[in-house]
């Protein structure tokens, strides 16, 4: 193990060598020297010494070119994680600097909070290391590093494993990556990603490569030679590269446009490097003399940069074999910022001036924690995440003509709030090229947008919160509500609460009421009960996430069940069998539900939630105490459970349904049904079209991802028997895009 350490950290002295910066490389030998001693014994699951790991991010870190602290940090980004027992960053500070500490702390994952939901905690490991980014942005560029060498080797872990990993990375390391300009580090991440999640994919698409490239080689060398060719000849001292689109961009094109591999049209492509802007653009003159352009397919990236910085002209032109391929042209500057985007610039970081250029352009940051503070649910924090800055991007203009971008989809609204609060505040309405809009009209690129304000507006609109797109938006709206409305809230959120505590109790006196919201209150961390409602209210706080807690305060409340009602279900009669279940609280489906127990017609039953039982559905109920009958399926789970206790056994009740129910038309029961599609505009319109052309009524929906490109849609429909269910299947998987539809949500 020494000698393999040994080569290690001479290989990363090498590399930082080569780069003719000044490195502290004692320094740098001392954070190699104590983490490599508080990792002796650690193994990585390859089986390799896991002091590997760290000289390798510190390698990658010092390919991009960072400081001395961020060498030392990448070789000690792990030891407070697991070597808590040796040191902590307090010794860490001692040893190298506040600076260093620092950084390994914002790479450190909350391992000491505890959080029940898997899910949460890795979104509040997110949040911190964004939190950490804020305050120096060395932070995600170690962490990067970091995953991009465990994604280079997470062959070694388990299937299921590698797919978690590959699908974290895709969703928000490699979209990080690219916000940031890291373009390199994207890419490399998005191929390995790919690898994992769609192995058959990403061969097809490799083979196909190959294939293409096979055949087109000397294609490519011809198009060079004759560029250089011209470029020599109006003197212009240029760099050329040929390269061809990376499997995952190719792979993403054809499944977002639904394209054939040989529909890629900038399958090809030639990046053109020269020393200025002005050369750029007479270099582009050159090209469209030569070659016929393809229109629409132009883009400036230097008048108008990507919110990344990302700076280059960009065209796709027909080749002399009419082969498609496109153009880049761009300074070594540009070239640069495009490989690694915000790290090509912290080297500048000393310079006061260069200090405030590197704040704007990383001022995306800012505005996502601007109103973060710790309480935002995780389940939003992501989605905002996710929609300011990991989508695709806006640009449009104010009437001086500064350019805003924004996520795309945003309206006039979020364009008001991203100008000042006060303008969102005061806005009463916009023109758009002139022409007066809706306010809820979403900007499209090239636009200019004026915001109409007055000074006697009341307000934003409660509405508001459903038309915006951008967190930003969203927060300041719920800002003002918050610090304007708040008896209002307090309404609002006090109406959402009681109608759930009716649902679960409608019996439960007033004062258990307050008693029970006070309790959830302070269990959430709220001083008073008007601050919860407050809350809910202004939009901060979503009705569901009480909700749990709400059950488990009013079901503590509720009156203890009578003695009686522990007699054995044998000695009943169907006379008792007919008192119980009338006097549980009525069910929110019809009394008269059609179905026959032990033989008594008319009992006051409910339905099984876990399975929806539908007329033709074979049947049994179940003798709950308190709340009458339970009717579920005979292959329900749960009753297949079930009937394997013998404590349960004088429970279960023989049923049926009555053959009138089976033969009307005007009995509507719930069923649900879970739909897996592929992720598809128009898919949940299709689907609403054809339940609306069968007139069956929706009563709820909601969907959730299922991987990089399904869905899975839960609907909960009215239904009159197994008949007509199984006719509504038929037709819903007749639809496009539909891949199954199963009985039931999981």
């Amino acid at each position: 193990m020494e000698q393999s350490t040994h080569v290690g950290i001479d290989r990363l002295l090498e590399i930082l060598r080569a780069t003719g910066k000044k490195y502290d490389l004692d320094k740098i030998q001392a954070a190699y020297a104590y983490a490599a001693g508080l990792h002796e014994g650690q193994f990585r699951v390859s089986g390799d010494a896991y002091i590997t790991h760290p000289i390798a991010v510190a390698e990658i870190v010092a390919g991009l070119e960072l400081d001395t602290d961020s060498i030392c940090a990448a070789l000690l980004h792990d030891t407070v994680e697991d070597c808590s027992d040796k040191t902590n960053c307090q010794e860490i500070t001692k040893r190298f600097g506040a600076d260093v500490a620092m950084l390994v702390e914002g790479l450190t994952k909350l391992v000491t909070l505890q959080i029940d939901d898997k899910e949460d905690a890795h979104i509040e490991n997110l949040r911190k290391m964004l939190l950490a980014m804020s305050k120096d942005v060395r932070v995600i560029f170690i962490k990067l590093c970091d995953r991009l060498h465990n994604m280079r080797t997470l062959e070694a872990k388990p299937d299921h494993k590698r797919r978690i990993t590959a699908l974290e990375t895709m969703q928000v390391y490699a979209p990080l990556a690219h916000r940031l300009g890291m373009q390199k580090i994207k890419q490399e991440l998005e191929n390995l990603g790919m690898q994992y999640l769609d192995p058959i994919g990403y061969a097809e698409v490799k083979d196909e490569i190959e294939r293409k490239y096979g055949m087109s080689v000397g294609f490519i060398e011809n198009i060079r030679g004759i560029v250089a060719e011209k470029l020599n000849e109006n003197g212009i001292k240029f760099h050329l590269e040929g390269r061809i689109k990376t499997a995952y961009s190719i792979y993403r094109k054809m499944f977002k446009q639904n394209k054939s591999f040989d529909e890629i049209y900038d399958f090809y492509a030639m990046r053109i490097i020269v020393d200025t802007e002005l050369e750029c653009y007479t270099v582009l003159g050159i090209i469209h003399e030569m070659f016929n352009s393809i229109p629409g397919r132009f883009k400036d990236y230097i008048s108008i940069p990507k919110p990344n910085m990302y700076r280059s002209l960009h065209t796709t032109v027909i080749g002399r074999d009419g082969i498609p391929f496109e153009v880049q042209i761009r300074t070594w500057e540009m070239h640069h910022i495009a490989e690694y985007g915000v790290a090509a610039h912290w080297k500048y970081k000393s310079g006061a001036t260069s200090q405030a250029d590197l704040d704007q352009k990383l001022e995306w940051i800012s505005r996502l924690i601007e109103t973060e503070d710790g309480t935002r649910d995780p389940e939003e924090f992501m989605t905002a995440l996710k929609i300011d800055i990991f989508h695709d991007e806006v640009f449009v203009f104010t009437p001086k003509g500064d350019v805003c971008a924004l996520p795309q989809g945003a309206t006039v609204i979020d364009f008001a709030y991203s100008i000042h609060s006060e303008v969102g505040n005061k806005m009463l309405g916009a023109k758009i090229n002139g022409n007066i809009v809706p306010i809820d009209r979403v900007l499209e690129n090239g636009e200019i947008v004026e915001i109409l304000t007055s000074s006697t507006s009341k307000g934003p609109s409660r509405d508001w919160l459903n038309i915006v797109r951008t967190s930003e938006a969203r927060n300041k709206i719920r800002q003002w509500f918050k610090r304007e409305k708040r008896a209002d809230n307090i309404v609002v959120g006090k109406a959402a609460i009681d109608a759930e505590i009716k649902k679960l109790a409608p019996r439960l006196p007033e004062a258990k009421r307050a008693e029970a919201v006070a309790n959830v209150a302070a269990r959430m961390g709220y001083a008073t009960s008007d601050d919860l409602y407050n809350s809910i209210g202004y939009g901060e706080l979503p009705i569901a996430k009480p909700l749990r807690r709400l059950k488990e305060e009013v079901e503590a409340m509720m009156p203890p069940e009578p003695a009686e009602e522990a007699v054995s279900v044998t000695k009943m009669t169907a006379e008792v069998v007919q008192q119980v279940a009338t006097s549980v609280r009525p069910h929110n489906l019809k009394h008269n539900s059609g179905i026959v127990v032990d033989g008594a017609e008319g009992c006051a039953v409910k339905f099984a939630k876990c399975c929806n039982p539908l007329p033709g559905d074979e049947v049994v109920g179940f003798v709950t105490k308190g709340y009458g009958i339970s009717i579920h399926k005979q292959d329900c789970p749960n009753v297949l459970q079930g009937k394997d206790n013998p404590d349960l056994a004088e429970r279960w009740k023989p049923a049926h349904w009555e053959g009138t129910v089976m033969d009307s038309s005007r009995s509507v029961y719930e069923a649900l049904l879970q739909i897996h599609t592929l992720d598809t505009v128009g898919v949940l319109a299709d689907i609403t079209v054809a339940l609306a052309d069968m007139k069956v009524s929706i009563l709820h929906i909601n969907s959730q991802k299922a991987g990089v490109d399904r869905v899975i849609i839960n609907l909960k429909v009215s239904c009159k028997n197994v008949e007509h269910y199984n006719s509504i299947v038929s037709r819903l998987r007749a639809l496009k895009n539909i891949l199954d539809v199963t009985r039931g949500f999981s």
